[in-house]
């Protein structure tokens, strides 16, 4: 059986669940950060064996489960860290938090177990990047000679006891270039997120003036440092764009844009503080979603919903909630206050939520997970198609499924003159005469990488469904439905 087959379990049969949710959306982003850094989410301990290996293998396998289970769609993993990566990379050292040492890794390719066992479970996978801190003076000594500060001391420097790549300096825009090439060459990922693509707290004192003397070009250097960013945005974009077109690149800017007449006591604020002016790349159209970190409540929270909205044009802005703000020594939020939060996002138009951090999520911080999965997030949703990547039809639909029953599972098949691998699938059901496929309740199941799906039999009363599926292309851009396929569950053959 399946991993979809696993975790639908029995959702699909409860005609009481299906008649409820009809102002669920049906397309929505519901992500999560998984972390990687001091092993916070994932992994809880090094691997120095086979079973060390397996250990941290299934710990992902479960949390991911829990994730499909409560209709998540996307996971961003920190690919990145502080100066090391959680991959083979020809550039940075592998992270010590899967091995115990630096540079290498444990039996296997972390990045690829994770890329893989999300796209089993109809999840998408996007690497998110650190992209300027490097590490304390500790972990620069502990990485020795494979260290980016050892490598290219030029591209460093050191502020507030820490170490940071240099924004201004033209070769960190490379460099950082170099180690977005290796991923989306390499790996199948659906995106790049760069977090922490900022300058850093105190950004007043952030010694960079011999470097904004050399390239200032007569800017002052607020103007001069956003522009360094802005650059690194398009130079990534307008590659990536150019070598798979489907992976979408993102960003987790600070969660206020910006003091101004609107919001003049904002505080700490992304474009006035550490110099990121996210409006700027999505205007140029160097963005394709936007998470701004809003871990806030009230009129820090709801104003900034609103001018984040406004910014985005056509892309996809996703708020990003402080799940790790439920917890007693975190701020103590109560449910209630997150709950309002996704709410008031849907209200407003925004195109879903992510939560830092997954074990959050996965613990049930105060209930969030129940919640969730019984109520927000009660029914499976699509990603919202990326109508401005490709001016693309339509995929073909798919004929007719074919139902069997097997033992004690169904085997719902379809077949696609697609190439594998090309599209995704959807499968659709209803208890009633018809089928209406814009709802998020009659979704079954969405993500699908295979051509079929085995759901549990376990029934004490006969029904008749309605079955059908539908493609997407790398694009989300989906096709018509496949004919109906009328199927009458009962306990005995007939």
């Amino acid at each position: 059986m399946n991993v979809f087959g696993k975790i639908i379990t029995g959702l699909w049969l409860a005609g009481a669940v299906y008649a409820t949710g009809a102002d669920m959306p049906k397309r929505e982003i519901r992500a999560v950060w998984l972390t990687t850094i001091y092993g916070l989410d994932w992994p809880t301990r090094p691997a120095t064996d086979e079973a060390g290996r397996i250990r941290q293998q299934e710990e992902l396998c479960l949390l991911l489960d829990r994730l499909k289970a409560a209709n998540f769609n996307t996971v961003f993993v920190q690919t990145r860290l502080r100066g090391d990566v959680i991959y083979h990379s020809a550039i940075e050292p592998a992270s010590n938090v899967f091995s115990g040492q630096y540079g290498v890794l444990p039996g296997y390719d972390p990045l690829a177990f994770v890329i893989d066992e999300c796209h089993r479970r109809g999840l998408e996978c996007h690497a998110f990047l650190v992209t300027f801190p490097v590490g304390s003076p500790k972990v620069v000594r502990e990485q020795g000679a494979q260290s980016v500060v050892r490598k290219h001391p030029e591209l460093c420097l050191q502020h507030n006891g820490n170490w940071y790549m240099d924004p201004g300096r033209p070769g960190t825009c490379d460099y950082i270039l170099a180690l977005v090439g290796e991923i989306v060459e390499h790996y199948d990922v659906d995106g790049i997120q760069f977090d922490y693509v900022r300058y850093p707290e105190n950004a007043q004192f952030f010694p960079d003036r011999q470097t904004f003397a050399l390239y200032g070009d007569g800017k002052n250097l607020a103007d001069w440092r956003r522009g360094n960013i802005n650059r690194l945005m398009e130079r990534v974009y307008d590659w990536v764009r150019q070598t798979k077109p489907w992976v979408q690149v993102s960003s987790s800017p600070l969660g206020k844009y910006r003091r101004d007449m609107q919001m003049p006591d904002a505080g700490w604020t992304a474009f006035d503080d550490v110099y990121q002016d996210p409006k700027a790349w999505l205007q140029a159209g160097k963005q394709d979603m936007i998470v701004p970190m809003m871990y806030y409540r009230e009129n820090d929270f709801y104003p900034f919903v609103n001018i984040w909205l406004e910014q985005v044009e056509q892309r996809n802005m996703v708020a990003g909630l402080g799940a790790y703000r439920l917890n007693r020594e975190e701020g103590d939020w109560s449910l209630a206050e997150m709950v309002d939060q996704i709410n008031y996002v849907r209200r407003q138009g925004g195109d879903g939520c992510a939560f830092f951090r997954a074990r959050f999520v996965t613990g049930d911080e105060k209930g969030l997970y129940r919640e969730l999965k019984n109520h927000l997030f009660r029914f499976p949703a699509q990603l919202p198609p990326l109508t401005w990547l490709a001016d693309t039809l339509p995929p073909e639909a798919p004929p007719e499924m074919t139902v069997t029953r097997e033992d004690d599972y169904l085997r719902l098949a379809w077949e696609d003159a697609s190439p594998p691998g090309e599209n995704t699938y959807t499968v659709y059901y209803s208890l009633a005469d018809t089928l209406d496929t814009d709802q998020a309740r009659s979704i079954l199941a969405t993500g699908i990488r295979g051509r079929e799906i085995c759901l549990p039999v376990n029934i004490d009363t006969e029904k008749g469904y309605l079955f059908c599926v539908t493609a997407s292309n790398r694009y989300r851009i989906e096709s018509r439905p496949s004919y109906e396929t009328y199927y009458y569950l009962s306990a005995f053959e007939k």
